[in-house]
């Protein structure tokens, strides 16, 4: 009892004291020790969201060296895979110039520029291509089906023939390398290069790391290729303003303070949480309700809330305009579309008059293949504007479809029984890939009906195992090697199909003992179109 009187004594000391004390010191004095857990608080979330910012940028990292192993692999795959059958194809006793003509048409698409290459005999003969690149060839004794070496000036791939009679090679430069590995948005400091063993080829060093510097490094295999691309990125403990935004809570705790000091409750915070209520409840396309009367009005805060209830009436006038203009943009798009589709119709319609007049069965059958095409590009514009506004692309099963269908009905006499097989799944592609696509097979439907109208024919699209890519294979009996076949390849059904697989950015791929035409294309993203299945 004796030792309680002195702390009773103490305690009433204290709060007499506060007592004296002025209303403003007292509103600081209890607000700092309200709100003094409450920045710590804060202050332990900044930590945290520091920390998340860190790993946030460790994806990224990785995000990017991915991305740019998958890009470079798809670049050497390509090349690897032209060149692979260029030197099997010379190897079979193929011709040299038509081989080398070809090779250099496909390695002629590479990104950022050509792919620099040479193919050479085992004794060392230069059959195409650069000296330069011939004289990296890798050593004959290694049964490896793709060779990998890095050097200082860049990267060569020697990949031997079946028989290693032919080897064909292919130069990267570092320039070249770096163009391709390059992330696009990434913009933090970093060097990126690539590595085979012992070996190492520094193709972007974008900082110069110090003794105190920490830096995040991550090694992603190349698919397909005997490499490793190695992202390195500097990464600082804290960043200026990640530091402010640790300090932050401490700083708004001080201010939030001298505030609430200096500032009348009911002067701000009632209008303050009045107006807070109108603008948590307010809906885009509503008018802000007008703040009630206080008992003490804050003239600042009235014009403010009348300023707010202005401008919701100015966004309700915007958004009741922006709805009727995209009204009308609609409605011209249907409108432009539906012109479109007229004018094919009538463009068609044309031809076939003119087919009617046509004297001779061969101008006859020009008509037709000209009327083919108008169809298939018809065909496209239908489809494309059936997902318009899904905005998911051209439904390739639709596509291959209709354009079977137009082709039957369109096809000569002597064809009137064609069977045309299709196995497409549902996938979509853009529209700069359906054009291309339809045509191509307009083309081989075309030339299988010109060689063996009685010969059925099969349409497929098979899934790749790369994403988000996918091949059209078309197969007949009329499509195996034969002497027509040749003649007719050799000619304009060669050219077209060659274009037209260069708007693809693939080759053509021929199979003649299995008569079929494979050609690979990109599909939409799953994110723009939902899912294929």
């Amino acid at each position: 009892m004796a030792s309680a009187a002195p702390a009773r004594a103490v305690t009433a000391a204290v709060f007499d004291r506060f007592a004296r004390l002025s209303a403003g010191f007292r509103l600081i004095i209890l607000l700092s020790i309200a709100l003094l857990p409450l920045g710590l608080l804060a202050m332990l979330a900044s930590l945290q969201i520091s920390r998340s910012t860190d790993l946030e940028r460790r994806a990224t990292v990785r995000i990017a060296s991915t991305e740019g192993a998958r890009r470079l692999a798809s670049e050497l795959s390509i090349d690897a895979a032209a060149l692979d059958s260029a030197a099997n194809l010379l190897e079979r006793g193929g011709n040299e110039a038509t081989t080398c003509s070809r090779t250099l048409s496909i390695l002629s698409t590479s990104l950022n520029e050509p792919t620099r290459f040479a193919i050479v005999t085992r004794t060392g003969r230069l059959v195409c291509g650069s000296a330069a690149v011939a004289g990296r060839r890798a050593s004959p004794d290694q049964r490896d089906d793709i060779i990998a070496n890095l050097s200082k000036d860049g990267l060569t791939l020697t990949i031997p023939g079946d028989t290693q009679t032919y080897f064909a090679l292919a130069f990267y430069p570092r320039e070249q390398l770096a163009g391709i590995l390059r992330p696009t948005t990434f913009v933090a400091p970093y060097s990126l290069s690539l590595t085979k063993g012992e070996q190492t080829l520094s193709l972007i060093r974008g900082y110069r790391p110090g003794a105190l510097q920490r830096h995040e490094t991550v090694t992603t295999a190349i698919p397909g290729m005997p490499l490793s691309l190695m992202f390195d990125v500097r990464s600082v403990p804290f960043t200026p303003a990640e530091m402010l935004t640790m300090s932050l809570p401490v700083i708004m705790w001080l201010v939030a303070v001298l505030i609430a000091w200096l500032v009348v409750n009911r002067l701000v915070i009632g209008p303050l949480g009045q107006l807070r209520a109108n603008i948590a409840s307010y809906q885009p396309g509503d008018i802000a309700n007008p703040l009630r009367r206080m008992a003490i009005p804050a003239r600042e805060i009235e014009e403010l809330g009348e300023t707010f209830q202005t401008i919701s009436r100015t966004v309700a006038a915007h958004e009741d305009e922006l709805a009727r203009g995209l009204a009308r943009q609609t409605r011209l798009t249907r409108e432009v579309h539906h012109r479109v589709k007229n004018n094919l119709q009538v463009v068609s319609s044309l031809i076939n008059l003119h087919a009617r007049a046509a004297q001779g069965p061969e101008a006859s059958a020009a008509y037709a293949s000209i009327a083919r095409r108008v169809d298939a590009l018809a065909v496209v514009h239908r489809n494309h504007y059936a997902e318009l506004e899904e905005n998911r692309g051209v439904n390739l099963r639709s596509l291959i479809g209709e354009l079977s269908a137009n082709l039957r009905a369109t096809a000569p006499g002597e064809a009137n029984r064609l069977a045309i097989l299709i196995d497409v799944p549902p996938v979509y592609v853009g529209q700069d890939t359906a054009i291309p696509l339809a045509f191509l097979a307009t083309e081989l439907i075309e030339l299988a009906m010109t060689i063996n109208p009685s010969a059925s024919i099969r349409v497929s699209v098979l899934r790749q195992a790369e994403p988000d890519c996918a091949c059209l294979v078309v197969g007949s009996a009329a499509l195996q090697d034969s002497e027509q076949l040749r003649k007719l390849l050799a000619g304009r059904y060669g050219r077209v199909l060659e274009g037209l697989s260069r708007q693809l950015r693939n080759p053509l791929e021929r199979e003649p003992e299995a008569g079929s035409f494979k050609v690979c294309f990109p599909l939409v993203p799953d994110a723009a179109q939902g899912t294929y299945e």
